[in-house]
């Protein structure tokens, strides 16, 4: 009986292949960037920035959403269950909680990284300057620790899984 299941069954072994900690150092630093954000845009564009910084962030982690949740419902029901929104330092957002293939987190994010920038970039005719600056920067600031992934992991296979956890980020093959 155990053989039969043993060659009817399908089992997954996954290999870790890579592990890219997620040090206190980097956290911090990462950290550190509004604020030195919000004080340049305060000194070179004006101190109302600051409204304008606020009224930002919630309105990028909103879009980031919209946009990672249209690309997961146009690539399958599959994906939907394994995502969620997090507050956990450095994964902001609406981010994987399970393993998820690579070329998935490559999709999803090079559609909100691109969308997120021609809308931005759009709004510049229409809102002021510094509230164009502060969707820029905290598009790109919940983005950084993707980036960030992404650069770690070049060179590897495509076709492997991508878990992120607290203090590291691991990078699994079949």
């Amino acid at each position: 009986m155990a053989e039969e299941n043993n060659i009817n069954a399908t089992f997954y072994h996954y290999q870790l292949i890579k592990k890219i900690p997620v040090t206190r150092i980097l956290v911090r630093c990462y950290l550190l960037l509004p604020y030195i954000a919000i004080i340049a845009e305060m000194l070179l564009i004006s101190w109302t920035s600051l409204f304008y910084f606020a009224l930002a962030a919630p309105l990028v982690l909103w879009i980031h959403y919209v946009i990672s949740r249209s690309v997961l419902l146009l690539s399958g029901s599959s994906y939907r269950r394994r995502w969620k929104f997090s507050m956990q330092l450095p994964w902001i957002g609406y981010i994987t909680d399970q393993h998820i293939s690579f070329r998935m987190f490559r999709k999803v994010y090079t559609y909100i990284t691109a969308i997120g920038l021609v809308l931005f970039l759009a709004l510049i005719f229409m809102s002021p300057l510094s509230f164009v600056v502060s969707l820029l920067f905290w598009h790109l600031w919940l983005l950084l620790p993707r980036f960030y992934a992404y650069a770690r992991l070049t060179g590897v296979r495509k076709d492997g899984m991508i878990k992120f956890n607290n203090q590291d980020i691991s990078y699994y093959q079949q």
